[in-house]
């Protein structure tokens, strides 16, 4: 039962599994955990559910089709598979789910503090104090946004804000607006605010193109079908497992959107548009802003990006599993470039009086008082089960694969996850 607890309200001071956050994957975590007889609650911080997807813009629509609405006990069986949904309808999609797997949620509890003592987990709340066997952290991967130092260098005047804040154009005072970075959020805000009549200009980073549909269907469906069962056929690329490095679980995910039905975001058109794009934000010297002076290079490396990693292994996999697909289609070759470097830009003369610091997010565990966190802030396991007995994590990205943490494949780990926990539980 979903139900909110204000902060000093009594609850129930023992619980055998707790877990951290009532997002998509912590529900997911739920449903398995009751499906396998395991007392557990969920602590949300937030005051009503729908986890991060709250904390997007007015105008977004999931990046996902519909059929990866995957959620253990609830998947997608209406008429439009291919479309997207909106930030709303998204947001009561998850209220309805938690109410349908009557997920023990206690909502407006934000979690302080987790040791371990005496083989149990202590966890302090803002809604009290409790004690558990087991801790699963389903808290999520968009906890804090990440601004580059160099901000602090901007004019006073000029208003900042990260896209987590960020909801519309009216509430930007008039003038140009800069985005730096272009991962899905700030291409899909550039969009955003040119259909509102803004001027954008738009600092590029590494995040590779992808189009939207690749030999007939949507590229996001290849990738779960990657994630799935390509190492059957011996594709492993999507595997954690095949990253060259640890840091390289937090890659930029294709530019796409789901809105308008869903679409590719190619820069360059938008530079047709009339986007003034510049390299890679670089600092800031009294008012004007430093980018790298490889502009035309780096497009070259945002596009080629599809190209090099993800389309060879959709083209392997429908191969190996003998698909009948469309051919694909010639990649786009598009000489547009802009008139200038973009490697200076003068905010006073440009009359930019606002930045939307597209840049992302990192993990935060700044509430977690136990040694089994990585250089990257990431916990310490294996398949999701910690090198601390009965800590456990859930929904961070590349937790066993590339799409760990997205609703096709979030509830394949935790069930991994809760039937370690039971196991656990019957071995005591």
């Amino acid at each position: 039962m979903v139900t909110p607890t204000a902060a000093g309200h009594a609850a129930p001071q023992s619980i055998h599994t707790l877990v951290i956050g009532a997002g998509q994957a912590g529900l997911a975590t739920s449903y398995w955990l009751t499906q396998h007889g395991v007392e557990h609650n969920l602590l949300e911080r937030r005051e009503t559910l729908g986890g991060a997807w709250q904390d997007r813009w007015d105008s977004f629509y999931l990046n996902t089709p519909n059929f990866s609405f995957m959620l253990p006990g609830l998947t997608y069986d209406g008429p439009e598979p291919d479309a997207f949904l909106p930030r709303d309808a998204a947001i009561g999609l998850f209220r309805d789910y938690a109410q349908r797997i009557a997920a023990p949620v206690q909502l407006g509890t934000e979690t302080t503090r987790i040791v371990k003592a005496g083989g149990h987990f202590s966890v302090e709340t803002t809604g009290g104090h409790f004690t558990a066997e087991n801790v699963v952290l389903a808290n999520g991967a968009f906890q804090n946004p990440r601004i580059p130092a160099a901000s602090a260098g901007l004019p006073r005047h000029v208003h900042q804000l990260h896209s987590h804040e960020y909801c519309n154009p009216q509430q930007l005072p008039d003038g140009a607006v800069l985005v730096v970075g272009t991962g899905q959020s700030g291409g899909q805000i550039t969009e955003d605010l040119l259909a509102a009549g803004r001027e954008v200009h738009l600092s590029v980073s590494a995040c590779p193109e992808a189009p939207r549909r690749y030999r007939g269907r949507d590229t996001f469906y290849w990738i779960v079908q990657i994630n799935l069962h390509g190492p059957a056929y011996g594709i492993n690329g999507l595997q954690v497992e095949q990253l060259p490095s640890p840091a390289a679980r937090f890659m930029c995910n294709p530019l796409v959107s789901g809105n308008d039905g869903g679409h590719s975001i190619h820069l360059r058109a938008l530079g047709r548009r009339g986007v003034r794009l510049h390299g890679r934000f670089e600092g800031t010297d009294d008012g004007v802003l430093a980018f790298s002076d490889d502009l035309p290079g780096r497009l070259a490396m945002v596009e080629a990006g599809f190209g090099q990693r993800l389309k060879p292994m959709a083209d392997a996999y429908i191969a190996a599993a003998g698909i009948d697909a469309p051919a694909a289609e010639p990649p786009r070759d598009d000489p547009w470039l802009p008139g200038e470097s973009g490697a200076r830009l003068d905010l006073d003369a440009e009359n930019i009086t606002s930045v939307i610091w597209a840049t992302g997010y990192g993990l935060d565990f700044s509430f977690l008082d136990i040694p089994v966190l990585d250089e990257w802030n990431y916990p310490r396991h294996s398949r999701g089960v910690t090198e601390v007995a009965g800590l456990y994590a859930v929904g961070l990205p590349w937790l066993t694969r590339h799409a760990s943490a997205t609703l096709a494949l979030v509830g394949e780990d935790a069930r991994y996850v809760a039937e370690h926990i039971a196991g656990r539980n019957a071995r005591a």
